[in-house]
């Protein structure tokens, strides 16, 4: 009996997964539970196992395809006849597509090509499998379906790297963002421990300040009364949040500790779904990469996200002396639409006067 294995819906109002890797082959025995095939989303890639044991009769879907939850991906056991989804056809002549055959194209690009006003439908697409891309909405939105010509090498974005090419700019498109920015004294803090004692800071701060603790929501903000915050951590398959759950309920060595099984566990690549959701909140800090200064993305569709930029030795005036402190700019970039920039200043400075003493 043949198992028809479909994309599942991973959560957090998902539609969609790129089938980063199988992790078999077609003819290849395989035993439930056994691992089957990485899913990219735009929060992580997730190994899913097999729900079924036998023979893997077909794989439907390629890697590096994006596809709709529900759909198909593989067959176990039986012969094998489940249908193959075909390539989209581009129509000849005309560059259009039959009204009966469906576009391929990503959510950010139909939501380009609505911006745009371009009809999906008359765009032929020159992405893998016929799938219409950005350069294809605005190649026709400026009178020219032409693709341009090939210039240099070609790198295709997959998995993570897809997904926060996605992701963010579809958060820079949307958000008019504002940075604030101030100095801050670290030559009393642990930096050993600067993460949790940062998360610390933030969390009492946000307290006094609920409306950074937020998402917005169908033209809403929605204050929360949980404080969730992510961790922003760079790998080698690009940037990933990790979420430290109940930050208020940890003491500080737990708090240190959780950070530290995170950043592990999102260098390994082994990060669970749920350790990438429901963010309230967003701490980034770039350690020795850090710069004097830099302008932190807010993490859509939270409201607000914090930077910690190079720390170093300055000189600074303390009674009227020059001395030498440890110091560091700390950032506020938040969405000016729904925080009041007075009230987003307030916010750093009281995250600052928690650091400093």
């Amino acid at each position: 009996m043949a198992y028809e294995f479909k994309l599942p819906d991973l959560g957090e109002g998902l539609t969609e997964g790129e089938v980063a890797r199988w992790l078999v082959e077609e003819g290849q025995d395989i035993a439930e539970d056994e691992p089957l095939v990485e899913i990219a989303t735009d929060k992580t890639t997730v190994e899913i196992p097999s729900p079924a044991g036998g023979k893997v009769s077909q794989i439907l879907v390629a890697e590096g395809d994006v596809v709709p939850v529900g759909t198909v991906l593989v067959v176990i056991g039986g012969d094998g006849a489940a249908p193959r989804p075909e390539p989209e056809k581009q129509a000849a002549d005309t560059g259009t597509r039959p009204a009966t055959e469906k576009v391929r194209a990503t959510p950010l690009v139909r939501k380009v090509a609505a911006e745009l006003g371009v009809d999906l439908a008359t765009v032929a697409g020159t992405g893998p499998q016929g799938r219409v891309t950005e350069g294809d909405v605005r190649n026709a939105a400026g009178g020219s379906t032409a693709a341009p010509a090939a210039e240099g090498e070609h790198v295709r974005l997959r998995g993570v790297k897809r997904q926060m090419f996605e992701h963010l700019t579809r958060a820079h498109r949307e958000v008019p963002a504002v940075t604030w920015v101030e100095e801050c004294d670290f030559t009393e803090v642990e930096l050993k421990r600067l993460v949790p004692l940062v998360l610390a800071a933030v969390v009492e701060s946000l307290r006094e300040f609920p409306e950074l603790n937020a998402r917005v929501g169908d033209g809403d903000l929605v204050l929360l009364d949980r404080y969730d915050i992510g961790v922003a951590v760079q790998t080698e398959q690009g940037l990933v949040v990790p979420v430290v759950h109940g930050c208020d309920r940890l003491e500080l060595d737990e708090l240190d500790a959780e950070v530290r099984r995170l950043a592990e566990a999102a260098q390994a690549g082994t990060l669970k779904p749920e350790e990438l959701r429901g963010g309230t909140f967003t701490v980034t800090s770039a350690g020795k990469a850090a710069g004097l200064f830099v302008t932190p993305l807010i993490n859509h569709p939270e409201v607000a996200i914090l930077g910690i930029h190079r720390i170093e030795d300055r000189p600074v005036v303390r009674d009227g002396a020059v001395v030498v402190r440890r110091m560091a700019n700390v950032s506020v970039t938040f969405d000016h639409r729904v925080v009041d920039g007075k009230r987003a200043a307030e916010f750093g400075l009281a995250v600052i006067a928690r650091l400093e003493t």
